[in-house]
């Protein structure tokens, strides 16, 4: 799928064109499209589509929730609020990708402690509840930002960059958020038991000797991790931590062991698909998001319809 996507594209190219320039000897036109602009961007799309799987598939299994999403704790919002401060400040891309990230982490960091703050009240659901408030102040503030922006040159790169976009990215792009995604996704490789334990409810982990609050934390800040360093890296890009989980859970059960690895591949073999659309489809590029949820949707209207069922 990888080799295809490297050849589909304005300026067609043949698998010899992709060998050929592959082992040094492709000509220098195709040489430039290939490295600098096909490869970067087939590497973020699976990179980001990876990531935001197996962060989706860490949040369903510790909120014991199918509904859930990368996003349910604030951290697209609190990135897209970064980025477009960024942009608003005229900064440089690099300085807009970690504004992006800053302000996922924040927002993460803000629901947290202020649901670590309520007494007396079930943690996961303060945790949501939180979440969804500072995603809403978050969501203001950009809104805000927008009405103030400039609207020749500021808003449409806003908007575009809310959308979800992998046309610009390059390989000094990739660099910075791929040593974050391995960091984010080690732990929760490492804590799969503890995921599946907690998966049961607090009161079973308990009784099987895991520490409920502590392996939450450590889920919440290493799925966080992961996808507010892709969304830096992407835009905001939705459905894919919602949808892919499910694929992956009906082909390999919920097992979190075999859900993560499975949830991580389906989750960049879709995203490769979605982008390479994105590029195609029509004269001019389609962001990310809208394809995302054109596809998505659809999903979730079966998923309620189905959810009766039960979680697994």
């Amino acid at each position: 799928m990888a080799f295809g996507a490297v050849m589909v594209g304005p300026f067609g190219l043949s698998p010899g064109d992709v060998l050929r320039t592959l082992v040094g000897q492709g000509d220098p036109q195709a040489t430039i499209v290939i490295w600098n602009i096909r490869l970067p961007r087939v590497a973020a799309a699976l990179l980001v589509g990876a990531a935001l799987a197996a962060a989706g598939a860490s949040y369903q299994a510790l909120f014991r929730n199918p509904l859930v999403s990368p996003d349910i704790l604030g951290v697209s919002a609190g990135a897209g609020l970064g980025a477009v401060a960024g942009i608003f400040l005229s900064l440089p891309v690099a300085a807009i990708q970690a504004s992006a990230f800053v302000g996922g982490m924040a927002a993460v960091g803000v629901v947290t402690l202020v649901a670590a703050a309520v007494r007396g009240a079930d943690r996961t659901l303060t945790l949501v509840l939180v979440g969804v408030v500072i995603g809403a102040l978050a969501g203001a503030a950009t809104s805000l930002l927008k009405v103030l922006a400039d609207p020749y040159d500021q808003l449409p790169a806003i908007t575009f960059w809310l959308l979800g976009s992998l046309a610009s990215v390059t390989s000094a792009d990739i660099l910075p958020a791929l040593p974050a995604v391995l960091v984010g996704l080690v732990p929760l490789a490492l804590l799969r038991w503890w995921i599946n334990v907690l998966s049961m409810g607090d009161e079973e982990a308990r009784a099987l000797g895991v520490e409920a609050g502590r392996t939450r934390f450590l889920v919440i800040a290493a799925a966080t991790l992961v996808t507010a360093s892709v969304t830096a890296l992407a835009g905001v890009v939705g459905w894919v931590g919602l949808v892919i989980p499910h694929v992956a859970r009906m082909l390999v059960g919920p097992g979190f062991g075999r859900l993560l690895p499975v949830s991580a591949l389906i989750g960049a073999g879709y995203l490769l698909a979605v982008d390479t659309l994105a590029r195609t489809i029509a004269p001019v590029e389609v962001p990310l998001g809208i394809l995302s949820a054109v596809i998505g949707a659809p999903f979730f209207v079966v998923l309620l319809a189905r959810g009766r069922r039960g979680w697994a």
